[in-house]
């Protein structure tokens, strides 16, 4: 490990599950660890999301569950819940204090880092973690209409990264998912996150 840098992967979980969607494939979160690790020394891979509160099941907690054992570091946050002028049901929640406090307090620790969003309003984060000699990667993409990524975040970053380019590397297989039998393992998750048979959390 010794020359390698120190690198870190910061996901925003809502904006990376939106722009692969965007861009038509399912990330595979088992594959996306294994080719940041082979990228330098990786000493800490965060996912954040948003929970809402008032359920006690959400599609998102199976994955959440998963990746808090399989090597990242989850934060989550109760979502809230309120009714619009217009009656409508909506829910409101980012983690853009929590991301920005963790890549503050871990940036001293660390020569790279890894930011999986394309939200604008993290450009002054990234400006803060640069002045401290970090570099910064920016993962979205361009490739869709509108781009997944502020342009005033893409201008600040040390690199960006287009998502694109890693969907061979980082994104589900259609043929293996194809390829497993009717009734094995979980086909929601293998669908949407890459969890297979047998990779679910212990009980309790």
């Amino acid at each position: 490990m010794a020359g390698e840098p120190r690198i870190a992967l910061f996901i925003d979980g809502a904006n990376l599950y939106a722009t692969s969607k965007q861009l038509g494939f399912d990330m595979d979160y088992r594959r996306l660890l294994k080719e940041f690790q082979g990228r330098g020394n990786l000493i800490r891979a965060f996912y954040f999301t948003t929970l809402i509160e008032s359920e006690e099941y959400t599609s998102i907690r199976p994955l959440v569950d998963w990746l808090d054992y399989n090597g990242y570091r989850v934060i989550t946050k109760a979502a809230k819940e309120f009714t619009d002028a217009t009656g409508r049901r909506r829910v409101k929640g980012n983690m853009d204090i929590e991301l920005a406090i963790e890549m503050l307090e871990l940036a001293p620790h660390l020569d790279h880092i890894y930011l999986f969003s394309g939200d604008g309003d993290f450009r002054p984060l990234v400006e803060a973690v640069q002045r401290k000699g970090v570099k910064v990667s920016v993962v979205s993409t361009i490739n869709t209409s509108p781009p997944m990524v502020a342009d005033d975040l893409r201008r600040q970053c040390d690199e960006f990264v287009e998502l694109a380019s890693l969907m061979q590397k980082v994104g589900r297989d259609p043929a293996e998912r194809a390829a497993r039998a009717p009734g094995q393992g979980n086909p929601g998750l293998e669908r949407r996150y890459g969890i297979r048979q047998g990779d679910e959390p212990p009980e309790g």
